[in-house]
């Protein structure tokens, strides 16, 4: 082989593995790195996790969820929401890029193009505006879901500000979110992204001792009622999604918390 053969052989493969150099640095390092932040992690007790099995859960700075590999996105995703996580920072909105934690890989963004679907934020950006880290962890694309535009800015937006009005009154919230997933549903992209035809939402508050709970369960259209004519038990989540919901409680506690209704104890 001619010297000038050789080295444009050696100058290609040098090349190409700089190119998987710098896919493997931002796929794998950089999202790592963006999650070293000051302060704890805020993790969630036991209590408020969903049954799934361990090695099924992934766990962020600041929400952890269960991903679903079959429907593309989470089955949940749960958060703390507090008074001083309501901030005005304004923050510049990043790419949405893949979970790193998710070890099946979560679907790519693009399956959401021209689809004619928003990509739906779960745990929303707007509670993470406290921290950059927060913020850009929203972005992972196993915290968003395929959502209608008019769902996504209108009644679903209303319920994310109802819940941050909650916030600034108790100071503490547990919130637990997602579509409902299950056989027979429309998909979009490459990837078969499952849109869900109706999204929950459980609200937990008060002492770890003796909760409160309220429960949504809203069809995924646009609509003008009232907020409270969504609210269900989360024995009705339950029967909806197949998840069980608040497993480590004991179980008398758990029953009475997942039977009750009464929207009356949360002021809209």
């Amino acid at each position: 082989m001619r010297r000038s053969q050789k080295n444009r052989l050696i100058y290609t493969l040098l090349l190409v593995l700089v190119i998987i150099l710098f896919w493997w640095v931002e796929r794998y390092v950089l999202p790592l790195e963006n999650g070293k932040a000051s302060g704890a992690a805020i993790s969630l007790p036991e209590f408020v996790l969903p049954s799934a099995e361990k090695g099924d859960i992934v766990v962020h700075r600041y929400y952890s969820l269960e991903y679903s590999e079959a429907h593309e996105q989470a089955k949940w995703v749960g958060y703390l929401l507090t008074r001083s996580h309501l901030t005005g920072d304004d923050r510049k909105r990043p790419f949405f890029i893949e979970d790193p934690k998710v070890r099946t890989y979560s679907a790519d963004w693009r399956n959401y193009k021209n689809s004619g679907y928003d990509r739906g934020h779960l745990c929303p950006a707007g509670d993470r505006r406290f921290s950059e880290t927060a913020y850009e962890e929203t972005f992972y694309t196993s915290n968003i879901s395929p959502m209608k535009p008019d769902f996504n800015a209108g009644v679903w937006n209303r319920l994310e500000i109802q819940v941050r009005s909650w916030a600034r009154r108790y100071d503490s919230l547990y919130v637990i979110t997602g579509g409902v997933l299950g056989k027979g549903l429309r998909s979009i992209g490459y990837e078969s992204v499952s849109v869900p035809e109706a999204f929950y939402k459980i609200v937990l508050k008060g002492d770890p001792a003796d909760p409160q709970v309220i429960a949504f369960l809203i069809p995924h259209r646009e609509s003008s009622q009232p907020l409270d004519n969504f609210t269900v038990s989360v024995d009705q989540l339950e029967d909806a999604t197949g998840i069980d919901f608040f497993k480590a409680l004991e179980d008398s506690m758990e029953s009475r918390l997942e039977s009750e209704m009464d929207p009356s104890a949360w002021p809209f």
